[in-house]
């Protein structure tokens, strides 16, 4: 009986005990989880249990559909035609084409280091629950703290700000076929709001339903991307408007668009927000991985293929319209509201237009889903350790959809709060773009700069990971962000030029809250929250006691001795016969 409720068969055929697992755990050395439901673990369950969790989802994600869901939240025509302002507006085409390559060396850094940490703690509470368990003993639970609420804030931001962008080119499309139209602040809120009440209807439904929603949404992401790429350098009509058919590339590669009053490269690196927020979406994979099967392999693949081909497929796109746009300042300023809109008018005859702005709407419509879906799984997670209040309601799974919807509704009443900044003007609903990136960054390298510099190589690497490259890419990502999190706070203008109108509001909108959670965690939470609490049984052993009690059941010998675990959030040994050369990248 106790080798059933300690031991499960690994995927080679051995009976092998739970604490063997390629896993960094919040379970202290020794620490063995019973299975006491009376079914035997498959080899996912033993790695969730592992990490001290009992399975509470129906894994119907495959390496696909939780990369389709990671692509359809990282939507690149939708993300990129959101952001246009941003990208273009504070250095032009230069900051779209070379400053896109610079900014997705370090986002592709952050990314194969998440992955790495993905494959090591494979459950739904991601960064937050590796951020607690590789802290120094003692920093745990704040490490915990911070990282899961700057993730979740990162998290509630996505679909409202996907969905405003949205509505907004709806509602320039209705413009462009009446001119007289001019979209108004209430009616660009009342049509996101639908969007965001329609998204958490689908965002309900069972996981099946959920994984072919996101795979028709993504397959179509990528055809409507693919067509957008060809269809605007072939049905351009530059030439008929006395233009030649592309941009020099002298002016697309070297001219820098004074967009701030900042000093040109600072300009360029302030127009990362459109780059960095596009491409936000690839932790997504992270937290779907209770749901996916194999998931310490899929979902770390999943991260890393959703920035490498969106960072890729992104570019391309950049270039398209870099080697295409005409007047900066007209699309910048147009009265539809809409720079992409804008743009679309300068270069394309108006059928075409209409037809790239609906396959936009299209691909944005199957990005706000997916962010949703992200998002609830993210304050699930958090309200299992009962990070929030009213925690009992908010990680309560629904019996017959076997999926979180009392999070999906509380994170639809967050966004639908924070869309009231569309009153505030352009500025003021600008925030949240910002605030996504600037929140999610600090979210991702939170335990990733614990991992390099705290950690090292006491980390237990799961099956995918970067080997002898880990740390020095770790680094990068880790550089990056301290360079970037400050200058997404800039404001475009300085001196007697700013003011409350002309400000950053990322500073106030996300520093604000973050202040208020680090008060709330002096006064109050240092007290109880003490960061992921298990919820399965375990067997409280040393190594000689747990090797007793299994009565020989842990069968290493022919691959030499393997660590039992962590101890106090610290990561064990690395399992023999993958330490030096078996640490090779597995992503690929």
């Amino acid at each position: 009986m106790a080798d059933r409720k300690a031991s499960v068969y690994s995927r080679g055929g051995r009976r092998v005990s739970v604490a063997e697992e390629q896993v960094t755990s919040v379970l202290k050395g020794g620490d063995v989880p019973i299975n006491d439901s009376g079914v035997e673990w498959n080899a996912d369950e033993e790695v969730l249990a592992a990490l001290g969790y009992k399975p509470e989802f129906k894994r119907e994600f495959t390496l696909w559909t939780t990369f389709c869901v990671s692509f359809a939240v990282l939507g690149l025509l939708p993300s990129f035609a959101t952001t246009l302002y941003y990208g273009m507006g504070y250095a032009g085409t230069a900051g779209m084409t070379w400053g896109w390559l610079v900014a997705m060396i370090g986002i592709q850094s952050v990314a194969a280091s998440m992955a790495e940490l993905c494959s090591s703690m494979p459950t739904s509470g991601g960064l937050y629950y590796a951020a607690a368990v590789l802290a120094p003993p003692g920093w745990g639970p704040f490490a915990a703290w911070i990282t899961g609420w700057s993730n979740w804030l990162g998290q509630v931001t996505g679909a409202p700000s996907v969905n405003y962008g949205t509505s907004a080119m709806i509602l320039a499309s209705a413009s462009i076929q009446n001119p007289e139209y001019v979209p108004t602040s209430y009616q660009t809120y009342l049509l996101t709001v639908l969007l965001m009440l329609i998204h958490g209807c689908m965002a309900s439904l069972p996981t099946r339903w959920i994984a072919r929603v996101n795979s028709a949404g993504s397959t179509f992401n990528i055809i409507a991307l693919i067509v957008v790429l060809i269809v605007i350098p072939s049905a351009t009509d530059r030439v008929s408007r006395g233009l030649t058919k592309f941009n020099p590339s002298s002016e697309v590669w070297g001219d820098i668009y004074s967009g701030t009053e900042w000093p040109q490269g600072v300009s360029v690196l302030m127009s990362f927000i459109g780059v960095i927020w596009t491409m936000s979406g690839y932790d997504s994979p992270f937290h779907l991985a209770e749901e996916c099967s194999n998931a310490n392999i899929a979902s770390p693949r999943a991260i890393f293929l959703t920035s490498a081909v969106g960072g890729t497929f992104g570019w391309f796109l950049q270039l398209v319209v870099a080697y295409t746009v005409v007047d900066i300042p007209a699309t910048l300023d147009s009265s539809l509201g809409q720079p992409f809109a804008a743009y679309l008018i300068q270069v394309l005859p108006k059928q075409a237009v209409l037809a790239v702005l609906s396959l936009t709407i299209i691909a944005g419509f199957a990005m706000g889903q997916g962010c949703m879906i992200a998002a609830s799984r993210v304050t699930f997670a958090y309200a299992r350790d009962d990070c929030f209040p009213l925690s009992k309601y908010w990680k309560h799974v629904n019996t017959h959809t076997q999926t979180p919807v009392n999070a999906v509704w509380l994170n639809n009443l967050v966004g639908n709060v924070l869309l009231l900044l569309i009153f505030g003007g352009e500025l003021a609903i600008g925030a949240i773009f910002s605030i996504g990136a600037c929140a999610a960054f600090v979210a991702f390298t939170t335990p990733i700069f614990i991992r390099v510099f705290f950690v090292g190589n006491r980390f237990r690497p799961g099956p995918w990971n970067l080997g002898r490259f880990s740390i020095p890419i770790g680094c990068i990502a880790s550089a990056f962000v301290a360079l970037m999190v400050p200058i997404l706070c800039f404001p475009s203008v300085t001196g007697s030029d700013l003011g409350v109108s002309t400000m950053n509001w990322t500073s106030v909108v996300y520093g604000g809250p973050m202040f208020i959670i680090l008060i709330w965690w002096v006064v109050s939470a240092r007290k109880w929250f003490k960061g992921p609490k298990v919820n399965v049984d375990h067997l409280m052993l040393g190594r000689e006691d747990q090797a007793a009690h299994l009565g020989g059941v842990i069968e290493g010998k022919e691959v030499g001795n393997r660590s039992s675990g962590s101890h106090d959030g610290v990561p064990g040994e690395m399992p023999a016969g993958k330490q030096g050369g078996d640490t090779k990248p597995n992503g690929l």
